[in-house]
């Protein structure tokens, strides 16, 4: 317990942005990790935050899953009084764990819904923060792999409302922007066969269209311009989805440009210069 509470100083307690971390890819405050390749959410982080969260990601990579056991139940000790602000951050370091290279399946596993658990009493202690709307959304995203494609696509409605809500709550996070835009994206290229299946169990599944999605980019872009690589690179291919190649070339070459911070940022630029490539 004396190094959970060493640990503990390292929890923004902050209200803020959240994605992919810088999250982009390791989405779902205005930056916040955004972890976006498949429907999942991007964290960005930026300025004190930036710092904040970076400590925390540090030191439960290095202090490992073990003793981030110990530090999340003293976490719950502080955070049972009032703080939602605490539980969705909660979320995100479950979510991190998840995410790391070294975490087995099964722990994986764990570390997701345990995430999800988090980001649940958060809603639950404040329904009135746009960031644990944001979290539970990326949660029950997360745990969408684990429950079969009738309850992913259930989801889908309640991921959407969750994302919907955070950006009421706060239209200046562009993370919750560019994830609602994801969403998007997702549906409106979704493969003939999972909309068959998805009209066998609904009446009214969820769709989407391109046109939707890149609305929601754009305006991710206008809340915090040059965000997130990734929000850059989905620009430039919904553009390609919608046959505009002269835009789609604009965004694409901002994608491949952008600094390369994180491995995610790579990955982007690499994928950037093949789709320019075969413009």
């Amino acid at each position: 317990m004396a190094l959970a509470s060493r640990v503990w100083r390292f929890l923004p307690l902050a209200r803020g942005a959240v994605p992919g971390t810088r999250f982009p890819t390791r989405t779902w405050g205005s930056r916040e990790q955004c972890c976006p390749g498949r429907f999942r959410g991007p964290e960005v982080i930026g300025n004190a935050g930036t710092l904040k969260r970076g400590l925390l990601f540090s030191a439960l990579s290095y202090l490992g899953c073990e003793t981030y056991q110990v530090i999340s139940q003293a976490a719950v000790v502080h955070a049972t009084a009032k703080d939602a602000e605490v539980l969705w951050r909660l979320a995100r370091a479950s979510r991190d764990i998840a995410q790391l290279s070294g975490t087995s399946e099964e722990e994986k596993k764990l570390y997701v819904y345990e995430a999800l658990e988090y980001a649940k009493r958060a809603l639950e202690k404040n329904e009135s923060s746009f960031a644990a709307h944001k979290w539970y959304a990326i949660c029950i995203s997360d745990v969408g792999d684990y429950e079969g494609i009738k309850v992913k696509i259930a989801n889908a409605y309640i991921i959407k409302e969750h994302f919907e809500k955070a950006i009421e709550l706060n239209p200046k996070d562009a993370t919750s922007v560019h994830l609602m835009g994801i969403w998007c994206y997702t549906f409106a290229e979704m493969p003939w066969y999972q909309r068959r299946i998805a009209k066998m169990l609904f009446a009214t599944p969820p769709s989407s269209t391109y046109e939707e999605a890149l609305g929601y980019f754009h305006r991710a872009e206008q809340v915090d311009p040059n965000f997130y690589s990734k929000n850059l690179l989905l620009l430039g291919k919904t553009y390609l989805k919608l046959k505009n190649k002269k835009l789609a070339a604009f965004w694409l070459m901002k994608a491949k440009d952008y600094p390369a911070h994180t491995e995610e940022d790579k990955q982007v630029q690499t994928e950037a210069t093949q789709l320019l490539t075969g413009l």
